[in-house]
């Protein structure tokens, strides 16, 4: 009970996260006041979709992002109502009602506290990075087909397959009689913020595409489906929802839920650190904060919750660097729910169907999955069969089996790559030259065997350690297979050592794996910058030049 007890303290808020909150206060608010205006359009249109209305989203964004604020793992973490998150809830809702979505992200919220005990947050960065794209494309194109009824102004089909939904929408949008208004009002929110973005990315043009659509609408007196009335306060907190004799049947679905939840959650995470400096999140204890926001928005009538990748990114861009700012973001949209939610009610739904069509667009990033398509054709099978089961099926069974593909697939390519070498005593490896070269300011790193998902994340952390060295070396010749994830794992390494000041040279890459590191850009932009050798002692000719290029080394180190 002492060691629980211990370890349920280092999960909650620490001294450290209030004197990061001190740093910049500034800068926090006004990046929690961007999110918030960029968050608005996105609660209310994905608080739509899930069936639970309007409403339950604003409520998930402002219960569920203040609590994972205060309680998440990470400094720049912004959590509310997601796309992904509303795929997996559509089929609850039709299935149980509204009242079994709530009792649904209770128990996840729960699931998500009891991972965080017992230290489950360090496995999710094992995820390949195929799988990650794979859901991702399924994701938006599940999102995509959802709105379709609304984008088209008739009533949604009755099923649970959304791609045969959206052709019954079609059909009935052809038999009915065309309702341009609606298609005209969704395309014009589409086209606009997809230009925008282009055009001025820092501008929140899905808030200004959503005003411009409901003027219009008021001022010619359309006649499109509205969002309808909002509570201007949040509802007093309730368990009246709770069907105790129901959970069995639910158990299922609040596992996919807080799955989902800590995927999505550890994902975004892991993505706000790469784009900051210095930042670094706690997994377990983000999951503990996700918990908690999921057990608490329930109560105030919200959806399940999870961190947002495309707010979160919103935020790092404002310059936030506490939690200060993602709590900033949920009492903004508080304040709006009292302020003006008159005015939130008249916004026509198709406006709201535009927003997350343009949402579900975006989410495709077309370079990096032509970049991993490239790489191996094992990487590729992996994100399509990924995105297929996405569509097909749900996203929980879509990560279980683009899994399972990538780990027969490694073993796979383990099995061809295993050989015998009788490899020579390479003299670069004895203590006293490691120790010259460690005094010289420099350090080299063999890598041996295969550099996939899992060994690739090791390989980074222990990277990220390096510490008073100025040229590091990463000798290639022993690595007997790699992929896609491991190449940009290997990218990720690099440019964090090269943001620190440190010089990156690579020596000895096999002929078999410049297809893969080529294919994601690693090689030309080194290769341009005379950082690519044959082998190591080149390597570490040209490293001692540099230094005593740069004053490092004094000169007779490089003659020695």
């Amino acid at each position: 009970m002492r060691a629980l007890g211990a370890r349920l303290v280092g999960l909650l808020p620490a001294r450290a996260d209030l004197d990061a909150v001190r740093r910049q206060p500034r800068r926090d608010l006004v990046a929690g006041v961007t999110v918030a205006i960029v968050a608005l359009p996105l609660a209310l249109g994905f608080g739509v979709s899930s069936g639970l209305g309007a409403a339950a989203g604003l409520a998930t964004a402002v219960v569920a992002g203040a609590l994972a604020a205060v309680f998440g793992g990470s400094n720049l973490q912004v959590s509310g109502p997601t796309g992904a998150m509303t795929v997996v809830l559509v089929p609850i809702v039709a299935a149980h009602g509204p009242g079994g979505v709530l009792t649904v992200g209770l128990l996840a919220g729960l699931l998500l506290m009891g991972l965080a005990v017992v230290g489950a947050g360090r496995y999710v960065r094992y995820v390949p990075a195929p799988v990650v794209e794979g859901f991702t494309v399924g994701i938006a194109a599940v999102i995509f087909l959802q709105q379709v009824p609304a984008a088209l102004g008739v009533p949604t089909p009755e099923g649970d397959r959304v791609a045969v939904v959206a052709a019954r929408a079609a059909v009935e949008f052809v038999r009915l009689g065309p309702h341009w208004v609606a298609l005209a009002l969704a395309v014009g929110v589409v086209a606009v913020m997809l230009a925008g973005a282009r055009w001025r990315p820092t501008v929140p043009f899905s808030l200004l595409a959503i005003v411009a659509a409901t003027l219009v609408a008021e001022a010619v007196r359309l006649d499109v489906p509205r969002i309808g009335a909002l509570p201007s306060t949040l509802p007093a907190p309730s368990l009246a929802f709770l069907d105790v004799s129901a959970i069995p049947a639910l158990a299922g679905s609040a596992l996919a839920v807080a799955a989902l939840a800590a995927l999505e959650s550890l994902l975004s995470a892991t993505v706000a650190d790469g784009m900051s400096v210095g930042q670094r999140h706690d997994p377990d204890r983000e999951l503990f904060g996700q918990g908690v926001a999921n057990v608490a928005a329930p109560m105030f009538g919200g959806v399940p919750a999870t961190a947002a990748i495309a707010r979160t990114a919103v935020n790092v861009r404002s310059g936030a660097g506490s939690r200060l700012a993602a709590l900033t973001h949920a009492l903004v949209l508080a304040a709006i729910m009292v302020a003006v939610a008159p005015l939130v009610a008249r916004i026509p739904i198709a406006a709201l169907a535009g927003v997350l069509l343009a949402t579900a667009i975006r989410m495709i990033e077309v370079g990096s999955l032509c970049a991993l398509a490239r790489a191996t054709r094992s990487d590729a099978a992996i994100m399509v069969l990924t995105a297929l089961i996405t569509l097909t099926f749900d996203l929980v069974t879509a990560v279980l089996a683009g899994l399972a593909a990538a780990v027969v697939l490694a073993v796979r390519k383990i099995a061809r790559s295993v050989r015998v070498d009788q490899v020579p005593l390479d003299t670069g490896d004895h203590r006293a030259e490691e120790a010259a070269l460690l005094a010289e300011h420099i350090v080299a790193y063999r890598l041996d065997g295969p550099l996939f998902f899992a060994a690739a994340h090791r390989f980074l952390l222990e990277l990220s350690e390096v510490a008073d060295v100025r040229v590091v070396i990463l000798r290639m010749s022993r690595v007997s297979a790699i992929d896609g994830t491991g190449a940009l794992v290997l990218r990720d390494a690099i440019e964090r050592l090269e943001h620190r000041g440190i010089v990156v040279h690579l020596s000895g890459i096999r002929p078999e794996h410049r297809r893969t590191l080529a294919a994601l850009g690693i090689l030309e932009r080194l290769t341009a910058a005379g950082r690519v050798f044959p082998d190591t002692p080149a390597a570490i000719v040209a490293a001692r030049a540099l230094l005593h290029h740069v004053g490092v080394l004094p000169a007779e180190t490089r003659a020695g």
